[in-house]
């Protein structure tokens, strides 16, 4: 369709039709589905009515349903305008890759790709016009349960994997079939709410915002994404649905977004619970001023947006622009002349669980998985006949983390699973040893798990938290392993010490205790449909462990927030960091740096860093500074190692990170090889905002070094010219 056929169209539609593309609501209104939906349903209005105006819906089970939806709307819809099918595909659809949080710790951006590309196939196929992704939201404290949907504590790695999904996700053509849109989330800094819980305020500067929490999203828009999603957050006093400096100075005149912006669910009605509408038609009027074109569910549009018109209090100017860019996207994805786009019932048997996708989410698990400790108990040998698997999620099927379709646990490949297809001769001793919820005081199963620990070869200690402990609305005050884990977890090592605790979880927990005991720790998080599978090749090292830690964990809840990119005090602890300092910014009850810091993580293998060399000791702003780092495998095991890259900005006119990741590499190494990591440093990676919130690079000098936060190797320094 043309722009002036769209134009037409436009002029054609009456202002109740205008006003109906405006509208979204939940599928479940008109079919019958089992997708859980986060927040509540809208008010019940006819559903015959909503169904002939409205321009989207969300939450439908798959292509049958698609279907039947758009055919239920066009026959209804007096000018056929197609509907848009939005979902929540966060990790996969059928074939379940790990949690965004998980895949973060892979530092591979080309993997996250290879993902994203097998879930945009299923989408598609399932009748997927949007997904609700990336989410990028920088968060620095685990209390929050929505970290585990986002990729790190660090906005280089959000925008980087956000892009790379963009990308893969909506190719080089939305009209392509096979190719859905991207719905950016949660605009801004969502991430940062007030102690830990999900939906609070945020309170930071203008100066902290533009450096922390926006870099991601403009990534992800600059990338391509043709939609974006104001949080339900208070930024600064204001929702950010109805945040104008955000939706039309930021995003609309400085960014140039032409897209389209949808609010979250019912958070245009939520404004008058957050105090800032006196009731839903003020609520529409503040979310249209700002520029959000969709309400998602509230319907306060749907009520009450055309009589504000009428009252003269939005001009129909601001909703015929709000409609273009909702036609716009229909248009780009060609829904005019194939309302179906995608949907083929025969496309989901053939690619739902295909071979060829458990193969992406098996690789997937492994490479995001993370190895915190290792004393020489891992990998097992494959000689071992009897091994122990205990824990309350040895045998568990929920292991996909939230956001995955219902019933996705019916088709999650087991722990035994997992071990007796690679070892089919070993014998498996299994005991859940004790519940894992908040509550759970039943201790009676744990003598059976230490006689089967004492019977065994090897144990397997599996430990964490149930699925549905992180993710929306799931935020936690204490992160420690809950239940009486801990207690099963002394008895075990007391008596078998060849021990190895594996974790399944959505967030950074505080395991102080048990890296004390346990003599390897394996860090898994919610792996997703291979979960069996690939611990177990990771176990017995048919995988080796290459995950690195994309946000820092915790010796106590009491350390957060924790940026692994602080800025030093005037009176900074000095070392060594576990003795207090008398009248130095530090704790008095335990040490100031995590238990394991943003970008650790052991191998098989060992990694020897040579020397860091820089081409040259002066830039100026328009060259480039060439940085090279050799690695070399000392092990003997074949392995990949990040290399991370870190900037230090000593003297500044404001205070500036003592270590702040520029740039990653992820490198395969054979024993024995080395390699060249070569990086390359432009002026804007050394830009910052200044106290007035204008980016800026200032003369100086700068240092780089390599390893890891807390703990960086092989400084050069350079001198940026004016």
């Amino acid at each position: 369709m043309t722009e002036q056929a769209l134009k037409e169209l436009l002029d054609s539609m009456t202002l109740e039709e205008k006003v109906g593309q405006l509208v979204q609501c939940n599928a479940g209104q008109f079919i019958a589905n089992q997708l859980e939906i986060t927040g509540p349903g809208g008010e019940l209005l006819p559903a015959e009515e909503l169904c002939r105006v409205m321009g989207s819906v969300l939450t439908f089970e798959d292509a049958k349903q698609a279907k039947a939806l758009q055919d239920m709307h066009l026959a209804a819809d007096p000018k056929k305008i197609p509907l848009l099918l939005m979902l929540d595909v966060i990790h996969g659809l059928r074939t379940t890759y790990p949690i965004p949080l998980a895949m973060g710790c892979s530092f591979d951006d080309d993997l996250v790709a290879e993902c994203a590309d097998m879930a945009r196939k299923e989408s598609a196929a399932c009748g997927v016009h949007v997904t609700f992704n990336p989410m990028v939201d920088t968060a620095r404290d685990a209390r929050w349960g929505r970290i585990l949907e986002t990729n790190s504590e660090e906005p280089l790695i959000n925008g980087r994997m956000g892009a790379a999904l963009v990308k893969a996700t909506q190719g080089r053509d939305l009209s392509d079939p096979e190719n859905i849109a991207c719905c950016v989330k949660h605009f801004a800094a969502y991430g940062a709410g007030e102690a830990g819980r999900d939906y609070n305020a945020v309170d930071v500067s203008e100066r902290m915002l533009r450096e922390t929490y926006l870099p991601a999203y403009k990534a992800c828009l600059d990338a391509g994404a043709r939609l974006i999603m104001p949080s339900f957050n208070a930024l600064n006093g204001i929702p950010s649905v109805a945040n104008k400096t955000l939706m039309n100075r930021i995003l609309r005149e400085e960014w140039g977004f032409d897209g389209v912006v949808i609010s979250d669910y019912d958070a245009v009605g939520e404004l008058v619970t957050h105090g800032v509408a006196a009731d839903a038609k003020d609520a529409a009027r503040l979310a249209m001023e700002a520029g959000c074109d969709i309400d998602m569910v509230k319907n306060a549009y749907y009520l009450h947006l055309a009589e504000l018109v009428r009252e003269g209090k939005i001009s129909e100017e601001t909703v015929d622009a709000a409609v273009m860019r909702v036609l716009r996207l229909k248009n780009e994805l060609g829904l005019f002349e194939n309302p179906y786009h995608g949907a083929d019932e025969k496309a989901e048997e053939e690619l739902y669980l295909c071979p060829a996708h458990r193969e992406i989410a098996r690789r997937a698990a492994e490479e995001s998985a993370v190895l915190l400790k290792n004393e020489c108990i891992l990998p097992f040998r494959k000689s071992i006949k009897k091994i122990a698997l205990i824990g309350p999620f040895a045998e568990e099927t929920r292991l996909n983390g939230f956001w995955s379709r219902p019933g996705a646990e019916k088709y999650t490949v087991t722990i035994p699973e997992g071990i007796r297809a690679l070892l089919p001769d070993a014998e498996l001793l299994i005991q859940k040893g004790c519940g894992a919820e908040f509550g759970d005081t039943d201790t009676e199963g744990i003598p059976a798990a230490v006689r089967a620990a004492e019977e065994a070869e090897a144990v397997i200690l599996v430990l964490g938290e149930p699925e549905n402990y992180s993710g929306e609305g799931r935020s936690r005050a204490e992160l420690n392993l809950p239940g009486p884990q801990m207690e099963l977890a002394r008895a075990v090592l007391q008596v078998n010490r060849n021990t190895a605790a594996v974790l399944f979880n959505g967030r950074p927990l505080v395991l102080t205790e048990l890296a004390e005991s346990a003599p390897a720790i394996l860090e898994m998080w919610y792996p997703g449909t291979e979960a069996g599978n690939a611990l177990a090749r990771l176990l017995w090292g048919d995988a080796n462990p290459c995950g690195r830690l994309s946000a820092g964990m915790p010796r106590s809840v009491g350390q957060y927030p924790m940026p692994y990119n602080r800025t030093n005090t005037g009176r900074p602890k000095p070392p060594p960091d576990d003795r207090p300092a008398p009248f130095s910014s530090c704790y008095l009850d335990m040490p100031n740096l995590p238990l394991y810091s943003f970008g650790y993580g052991l191998s098989y293998t060992d990694f020897q860093y040579e020397r860091l060399t820089t081409d040259r000791k002066t830039i100026h702003k328009n060259e480039e500074l060439k940085v090279t780092v050799t690695v070399r495998n000392t092990g003997k095991r074949a392995g990949k190692e990040t290399v991370q890259l870190y900037l230090q900005d000593p003297v500044a006119s404001v205070v500036r990170p003592i270590q702040q990741l520029i740039d990653y590499r992820k490198v395969f190494l054979e024993p024995g090889e080395s390699k060249n990591v070569c990086f390359t440093i432009r002026e804007q990676q050394l830009r910052f905002f200044d106290f007035t919130a204008h980016e800026v690079s200032e003369a100086g000098e700068f240092r780089v070094s390599t390893g890891y936060a807390d703990h960086l190797i092989l400084t050069e320094s350079f001198i940026l010219a004016d």
